[in-house]
């Protein structure tokens, strides 16, 4: 260790910039539910719990988005394909 440090070309800010289409917000999740994305990911052998919790909204939104009826016809397809009819 040096007994002083240049930082005279130090720079604020995060370590790594931030992907365009995402945001940096401060988020306060309940314990429970933040320690079941990260069992998930563990679970899986690796991975990114944030983005696990983004493709669960995403999810979500596209649910909420979908009419109904599309709902029932998509579940009905898919269940009369898993019996084989």
């Amino acid at each position: 260790m040096e007994a002083e440090y240049d930082f005279s070309e130090g720079k604020r800010g995060a370590i790594e910039p931030i992907p365009t289409g995402k945001t940096r917000i401060t988020i306060r999740l309940d314990d429970e539910v933040l320690a079941w994305f990260r069992d998930q990911v563990n679970t899986a052998g690796g991975g990114n719990y944030q983005t696990l919790i983004n493709d669960a909204l995403r999810e979500y939104i596209q649910q909420r988005r979908e009419p109904l009826e599309e709902v029932l016809r998509r579940v009905l397809r898919e269940e009369l394909e898993r019996i084989g009819k």
